[in-house]
């Protein structure tokens, strides 16, 4: 496989055949439990990307030094250590939304889907391919959590971006789309149960999406090729 190759395909794999949220299905606890609102999505997807490229960095780093009988408790300590850091980071600068996000900052750890990178990819592979593996599912990982918390938003209470402030500071805090007027909202998009009726239609409609792609591909692999002809046989032997 080329370099381009590989770089697309590591690339069409986080963003889509391989997503940790609607095809692993890893992380559901956070994405079900915070994703409320765009904000605090946003908050949280970009705190586990950065983990899950950090760390795919670091055990690529030492994949080759270390043995096997410590090789998962050694990931765990690079993906704890690093979460801590991402943790004081968002304590500095972001502390209102690290007060909001609580619990699942820390449970970044957890996350299957950054310890089975870091073991089933980081360790068998050189350091900048696991940035781009870490990097890629860590984005596909941040955009359903995203969409998922504007769908909540919208439904649960009728704007888009609000309370940005609390991630970008003073700039985002005019950034709210108020999209209905005088709006009650809807408390059960914004409850668990909601995020996941929600989560599952997202689901669904990827299995849809990816069954009509693979219709489309069958019909034109059966297709003849224009301008071919076919031979006729008569059967005849010379």
């Amino acid at each position: 496989m080329s370099d381009t190759n590989q770089w697309g395909d590591i690339a069409q794999k986080g963003l889509w055949n391989n997503n940790p949220a609607l095809v692993q299905l890893l992380g559901l606890c956070p994405l079900l439990a915070v994703s409320g609102s765009v904000v605090n999505a946003l908050g949280l997807g970009l705190a586990t990307m950065l983990v899950l490229t950090s760390s795919n960095m670091a055990v690529s780093l030492i994949r080759k030094t270390v043995s096997d009988a410590v090789r998962l408790p050694a990931f765990v300590m690079i993906i704890a250590s690093l979460t801590t850091c991402i943790e004081l980071l968002m304590q500095a600068y972001t502390y209102e939304l690290y007060t909001i996000l609580g619990i699942f900052i820390p449970l970044i750890v957890t996350n299957c889907a950054i310890l089975g990178r870091a073991d089933a990819f980081a360790s068998k592979n050189p350091i900048l391919p696991a940035a781009w593996d870490g990097f890629m599912m860590g984005l596909g990982f941040t955009l359903v959590l995203v969409t998922l918390g504007a769908i909540r938003e919208i439904i649960g209470s009728g704007t888009l971006f609000a309370n940005m402030h609390l991630l970008f500071g003073e700039v985002g805090r005019n950034w709210t789309l108020t999209l209905f007027a005088d709006y009650p909202g809807f408390l059960v998009a914004i409850l668990p149960p909601g995020a996941f009726i929600i989560t599952g239609i997202l689901i669904a409609g990827k299995n849809v999406i990816d069954k009509h792609l693979a219709d489309k591909a069958a019909a034109q692999k059966d297709k003849p090729v224009k301008g071919s002809k076919r031979v006729r046989t008569t059967g005849k032997i010379a």
